[in-house]
């Protein structure tokens, strides 16, 4: 069985982290009958730079054709003065857009070799496992109207900013779907994160989460002011299985439970359409500080591959080898800078990749 995989390397770290996931990707299906093809193109600054445009005809056209998508990362300083339009991450939401990408997984694992690494006490985050499910193409990163004017104010001209924050039932009962799911395969328990007692969209969410709940009497449905959220996270992460909420909600909260594993560079990500198309990233951005340095973490990019493999093309049991074999390095000490006490053994980008190929070997 052939898959293709569009791999989209993106700009600073991406290229490395993604090298290094690519090679394990490799490595795990040696000898399978699975046969993966791998096509290369650009995306944010870089596609930028080579076709002056963050997400290019050429790169739709290679993601709409592909099985799945594994991206590195976009931006960088140098890209700050560009119009909007013209910015690395337009390419981001292009390419949701264009694939309809509307469900985010964004697991938080705490694995017990890193509890030291966490910011929190050990005993409040030893044994986290939380899936969070952020919709995607919806919300106030794509509302219409939306821009820059100018407006009469006390007799003043002033420039204001606007955005548009849009739900309809549709989008909020698709992605409820996806995260009760994903319950029914965990401890099925869902928390809907919203601002309910505020925006009329969050009213809305609400009260379509429980509708879909009624669906799935299994699992036990909670509610949960985001404001009151971001708090919970730290104060008792555990008490969360998974997390369903909007895309700015989720852009936010996704990135605080992350730290609660000791480092971004360890949390993967899957974006999702209704076909099973899949685009896997890491969670965290692309570093441009360390770019070129060669110790950047590749393993949130590695995990993420594991996701393409379980989400995508259905083996959960390549993926389990890749966890498994990350696990393994972790148990042996090795550490990236981003993770590393002085306990450890300090690697590079290129030595975790060789290890984890290694462990899976």
């Amino acid at each position: 069985m052939q898959k293709n995989i569009l791999v989209l390397p993106g700009d600073g770290i991406g290229p490395e982290i993604t090298e290094q996931a690519v090679r394990v990707l490799k490595a795990v299906t040696q000898g399978t009958d699975l046969n993966l093809n791998f096509i290369e193109g650009v995306i944010g600054g870089a596609a930028y730079e080579a076709a002056g445009h963050p997400f290019p005809e050429v790169t739709k056209t290679a993601a709409l054709a592909a099985d799945a998508v594994l991206l590195g990362a976009v931006g960088g300083p140098q890209y700050d003065n560009l119009d909007r339009p013209l910015r690395p991450e337009r390419g981001l939401l292009g390419i949701r857009a264009a694939m309809g990408l509307f469900a985010n997984l964004r697991p938080a694992i705490l694995y017990p070799q890193l509890a030291d690494s966490s910011s929190l006490k050990p005993e409040v985050v030893a044994g986290l496992d939380i899936l969070i499910v952020r919709e995607l193409t919806g919300g106030v990163y794509f509302g219409q109207p939306r821009g820059i004017r100018e407006t009469e104010i006390h007799g003043q001209t002033l420039r204001e900013g606007f955005n548009t924050m849009h739900y309809n039932e549709m989008e909020i009962e698709r992605i409820g779907r996806v995260a009760f799911d994903a319950a029914m395969k965990r401890n099925k328990k869902v928390c809907s994160v919203d601002k309910a007692n505020v925006l009329e969209t969050s009213e809305l969410w609400r009260e379509v989460m429980i509708r879909v709940s009624r669906d799935y009497p299994e699992v036990e449905l909670t509610h949960m002011y985001v404001d009151n959220a971001a708090m919970q996270l730290v104060r008792w992460p555990k008490q969360f299985d998974v997390m369903v909420t909007e895309n700015l909600f989720g852009d936010i909260l996704s990135d605080q439970a992350s730290m609660l594993t000791g480092s971004i560079g360890m949390l993967p990500s899957a974006s999702l359409n209704d076909k099973g198309q899949g685009l896997y990233e890491p969670s965290h951005g692309s570093a441009p500080d360390i770019a070129g340095q060669g110790i950047a973490n590749p393993l949130a990019t590695i995990l993420s591959a594991a996701m393409l493999l379980r989400y995508s093309f259905g083996r959960g049991d390549l993926a389990a080898r890749i966890e498994s074999a990350v696990s393994t390095v972790l148990d042996q000490g090795l550490r990236t800078a981003d993770i590393c006490t002085p306990q450890d053994r300090k690697v590079s980008t290129i030595e975790m990749g060789d290890a984890v190929v290694a462990a899976l070997n």
